[in-house]
Formats: structure tokens, C-alpha cells, sequence
């Protein structure tokens, strides 16, 4: 199975350097020399990771495949893969996004949205669903929110707190 880490963005100088938005826990793993990368929507089928730096908040990566800047620029929005085996995914508690997408949101024994993304942030991950009515719903993916994820019935339970759910509704709808 494969996991996306990361998503190309624009060159940085002009030898190739790329900029990665970062979308796992561990980057400085992920973007080790040596590691091989798959690459989706893209002109080659895999990179390979001759050194990556960070510069503040953005990561800078060279691949050995990306020889200019003009190349670098055909790699824009691509997005990046590695292979991972089930025991890697089942040795944590920590759910990937691909996971959640389009399990059932249940809050007191009723479906009330679908899952449609999760961001992860700094301070905390926030779940992304679509409520019954289609407006989309943000939520911490604590414990205290999100108790249960079952990927095998479809469903995450949630205890959202009070009036989350009725943000985004009308006066005629309350």
C-alpha cells in the first residue's frame, strides 16, 4: 500500500532544488539521502533523494532526477508516495487521511455527515465532513470529539461540542 508524504511545489534556485509541502509526521525520515519516492502525476514514475534542508517552515529537497530549474517545473503539484507494508500501518493509533475518507460520521446513533478530508495542522489535526445538508463541518480529531474510528463498519463517532453542529444552519432550519 502506498502512503502520500508530500506534494511538489515551486523551484527554488536553479539547480533543481524543490520546495515540498510536508504531509507526514516524519519528514526528516521520509526525505533521508537515498530515500525513493513515487511520484504521481508526474514526469517520471520515481525520485530519489540526494539531500533535503529545511529553510524556517519550508522544505527544500534535491532529487537526483531534477538536474535544472526548468525541470523542477514540470514536477510542480506533483505528489509524492513511499510503499508501506500493513505492520508499519497497523504498529499506531494514528489515522492517515486516506483512511477516513468517506466513512460515515455518526453523533447520537444518527449519520449526520461524510468525511471528506482531514488537515493537519500544528496544534491539533481537524476532522473535514459534509453535514446532511452539505456545508462543511470542522472538527478537532481529539479523543474527546472523535472517541471511535471504525474503518471496518465505515463510521467515525463523534461528541462534538454543543452547537458545533448547528453553526452553519439557517434561522429557518434552528
Amino acid at each position: 500500500m502506498r502512503l502520500q508524504v508530500a506534494r511538489i511545489g515551486k523551484p527554488h534556485g536553479i539547480r533543481g532544488e524543490v520546495t515540498v509541502q510536508v504531509l507526514t509526521d516524519v519528514p526528516d525520515d521520509r526525505f533521508a539521502p537515498g530515500e525513493v519516492l513515487h511520484v504521481i502525476d508526474g514526469p517520471v514514475k520515481t525520485l530519489t533523494v540526494t539531500k533535503s534542508r529545511w529553510n524556517k517552515t519550508i522544505l527544500l529537497v534535491d532529487f537526483a532526477e531534477i538536474k535544472d530549474r526548468n525541470m523542477a517545473e514540470t514536477f510542480r503539484q506533483a505528489h509524492l508516495e513511499i510503499e508501506v507494508t500493513g505492520e508499519e500501518e497497523s504498529a499506531s493509533d494514528e489515522w492517515y487521511e486516506h483512511e477516513l475518507l468517506d466513512l460515515k460520521v455518526i453523533h447520537d446513533g444518527k449519520q449526520v455527515g461524510v468525511i471528506t478530508a482531514l488537515r493537519t495542522n500544528p496544534a491539533q489535526d481537524l476532522l473535514v465532513f459534509k453535514d446532511l445538508n452539505g456545508e462543511e463541518v470542522y472538527l478537532p480529531f481529539v479523543d474527546e470529539f472523535v472517541p471511535d474510528v471504525d474503518p471496518e463498519a465505515g463510521t467515525v463517532t463523534i461528541t462534538p461540542p454543543a452547537g458545533l453542529l448547528e453553526l452553519n444552519q439557517g434561522e429557518e432550519e434552528k
